[in-house]
């Protein structure tokens, strides 16, 4: 009798594409291989495919071999705000082709004369109307004029516009107009890309779905056309798995529907870091912490209450105002709520016209990259700062994989800061270290108080190439008690990747009073959305169950924002009415301490999402200090503070067991990323192999 067959377990893919790094994670069971690439702007697949090559090197493994590969990339998000997307236009109702501009007609600082809004994606000229229009229940009032759309395509050709963005008023009550456009676009141009709005955001708020289907047009042939040369050569080496992209809501989508609406990819990457972040929380006990993120080109905070990241339905992108709500491009689609600063390891620093020192938001990319990298670069970034300062060992970046030039650094920084107010290009270094990380400190403290808590009594949780090197200093200036760097930290984001569920959110909007509530039109529309999303969500689960959760989102009649009332699972009836308004009531009294006893409610919109329960680790137990004594290497940084240079030592990760103490100052050097422990905390290693670092006793006074 032959031996049973031992089945291996299933070896996975990440890769998460930066600005600057590209980071490929592999993992089999309880094994994990991690490398990280510079990434390839004019082909970013080139990349990804390097790094894949070489971490099949270091594992032994075959791209065939591979059932499961994650993608999440920045490249929508860059796409946007570096103004690199498609040649694009916009067609609109009769009427409102200034939607983009007029906005909600809200000011985000009402006592700035000089207010700066982001520029529109489609500028007036390529802005078109046709006549057509539904009322606000879907009615047609006036038909689509057919002859002027055809009109309208002649002079799209003429154009040499890439790519459009239908939206028609109403068309979330009534598609058919939108639908004949498109398809009458497409009969007369068929290598346009089209997209449409009751498809993009079938959601009411004119502005908001205008803004979002516009987005989606501008960045689809870009990422069409990446995704699509990367199915095909990945096809090409072998490789038979599954697919997937990581969404910004924090779910893997298929690749289709990341090609037809990459607008949901816009925060990938960040999404990523802040499954990382609920992982490390969940395994260590730590229920309240900030996560994060900090890369090559910006710099993600999140909050983590409970193990759980806080979502959203709306993000803006490209803020003219770092923290201020409705200075951006606002984009309504499933998102984990975090704020995003153009503050990475590749941000550029500069001297502003009243001779402060600023960092970002322009990066140095990883094409020149920064000085140091001696690639051409002639601007100083915050790894030349770093470098400068002493913080990073030249000879063992990014795993020795390249030798770094700190001469050209305080070059750079001589030029472009020092020389222009008076520093030594060493204290120059050390301005733009304390800027970089001000400017994160700031970040955490404006994200914390919007939502009532209080940042120093959160753990920080660090990931990203460049967090470990600042997070301890940002956290002095929050007064956050202790600090954790995860094992993998530097490619934290594609390590989260693989952690991700498989999951799909569809919004709709379909007005309904509660006093005139339809139970079988709105259980019609639910089961509906429910098939749509199982037609993907169904085959990418395999054997996983499937969870379901569908949502109301109510308001009072005629108030501003909707609060997100859950449904029950079966077919409405009129018996859930009242359920609905005490559960509405409940949560409105818990966020405003008051309700409206009789007040007419009103749903707006409905959420349906289908999800694979998410794979939060147990919570691991505490080890016992060592008090071993470990070797280091007495290496030299300079403090701006004292305006010289101090000792303290240096220890490579890889010598650190469980149980191990690090007094600070000190500095912890690994293939991925560097950790700087500030003279505020002492480090120490746990039996999840982090270095968590605990602020001393004399510090915390």
């Amino acid at each position: 009798m032959s031996a049973p067959t031992v089945m291996s377990k299933p070896l996975r893919l990440s890769a998460d594409v930066g600005g600057t790094f590209t980071d490929i994670v592999l993992e089999q069971g309880d094994e994990r291989w991690t490398t990280k690439v510079l990434t390839t702007p004019a082909a970013p697949e080139d990349g990804v495919l390097n790094g894949i090559a070489k971490i099949m090197g270091i594992s032994g493994k075959t791209l065939p071999e591979v059932s499961a590969f994650v993608h999440g990339t920045t490249l929508a998000t860059n796409a946007i705000i570096e103004r690199r997307g498609a040649k694009t236009a916009l067609i609109a109702t009769d009427g409102f082709r200034d939607v983009l501009e007029i906005g909600t007609e809200s000011r985000y600082d009402q006592y700035e004369l000089a207010l700066v809004r982001p520029k529109p994606l489609v500028d007036r000229p390529l802005r078109f109307t046709v006549r057509e229009r539904m009322d606000a229940r879907g009615n047609v009032l006036l038909a689509l004029d057919e002859a002027q759309l055809l009109d309208i395509a002649a002079e799209l050709k003429a154009q040499k516009i890439e790519s459009v963005g239908i939206s028609f008023l109403h068309s979330f009550m009534n598609d058919t107009h939108e639908k004949r456009a498109a398809e009458i676009l497409k009969q007369a141009l068929p290598d346009l890309y089209v997209s449409i709005s009751c498809e993009v955001c079938p959601e009411i708020r004119e502005y908001e779905r205008t803004s979002t289907t516009v987005a989606n047009a501008y960045i689809q042939p870009l990422m069409d056309g990446y995704l699509a040369r990367m199915e095909d050569r990945l096809k090409d080496l072998g490789f038979r798995g599954i697919l997937s992209l990581m969404s910004s809501g924090g779910g893997l989508s298929s690749v289709a529907t990341s090609r037809a609406f990459p607008v949901r990819l816009v925060e990938s990457g960040p999404a990523g870091g802040a499954i990382f972040g609920s992982l490390v929380a969940a395994k260590l006990g730590e229920k309240h912490v900030i996560a994060f993120d900090m890369g090559g080109t910006t710099a993600k905070i999140s909050l983590i209450e409970d193990y759980k990241s806080e979502s959203s339905r709306i993000f803006e992108v490209d803020r003219a105002a770092r923290f201020l709500k409705g200075s951006g491009l606002p984009l309504r689609i499933p998102v984990i709520e975090l704020v995003e600063i153009g503050a990475g390891g590749g941000s550029l620093a500069h001297v502003d016209a009243l001779g402060r020192v600023t960092v970002g938001p322009e990066s140095a990319s990883s094409v020149p990259g920064p000085a140091c990298y001696g690639l051409g670069g002639t601007s100083p970034a915050v790894t030349d700062a770093d470098v400068a300062i002493g913080l990073i060992d030249p000879e063992g970046f990014a795993g020795g994989s390249m030798t770094l030039r700190p001469d050209l650094s305080l070059e750079a920084l001589q030029g472009s800061v020092g020389g222009k107010i008076g520093l030594t290009p060493e204290m120059s270094a050390y301005a733009v270290y304390e800027m970089v990380c001000e400017n994160m400190a700031s970040a955490a403290r404006a994200h914390t108080v919007e939502r009532g808590v209080v940042a120093a009594d959160h753990t920080i949780i660090a990931s990203g190439g460049a967090a470990p090197l600042h997070v301890a200093r940002v956290a002095e200036k929050i007064g956050a008690p202790r600090v954790i760097i995860p094992a993998n930290a530097g490619v934290g984001s594609a390590v989260g990747f693989l952690a991700a569920p498989v999951s799909y959110e569809i919004v709709r909007s379909n007005y309904m009073r509660l006093d005139a509530f339809d139970a079988a039109s709105a259980t019609a529309m639910l089961n509906a959305m429910s098939a749509e999303i199982m037609e993907w969500v169904g085959p990418a689960a395999g054997e996983q169950p499937v969870t379901e959760t569908r949502i109301a989102f109510m308001r009072y009649v005629g108030q501003g924002h909707e609060i997100p009332v859950t449904l029950p699972l079966r077919d409405l009836t009129d018996a859930d009415i009242a359920a609905m308004r005490d559960t509405y009531e409940r949560t409105y009294e818990e966020l405003f301490n008051r309700s409206i006893p009789a007040a007419a409610i009103e749903i707006m919109a409905w959420s349906v999402i289908c999800s694979t329960p998410p794979a939060l680790p147990d919570t691991i137990a505490a080890v016992p200090m060592t008090g071993r004594q470990v070797p280091g290497t007495k290496v030299t940084i300079f403090d701006g503070r004292v305006e010289s240079t101090v000792e303290l030592f240096r220890y490579k990760r890889t010598d650190l067991e469980q149980g191990d103490m690090v007094e600070g100052p000190a500095i912890i050097v690994e293939d991925e990323t560097t950790t700087f422990v500030t003279g505020s905390f002492n480090a120490w290693i746990d039996a999840a192999g982090s270095i968590v670092m605990d602020r001393k006793a004399e510090a915390a006074e």
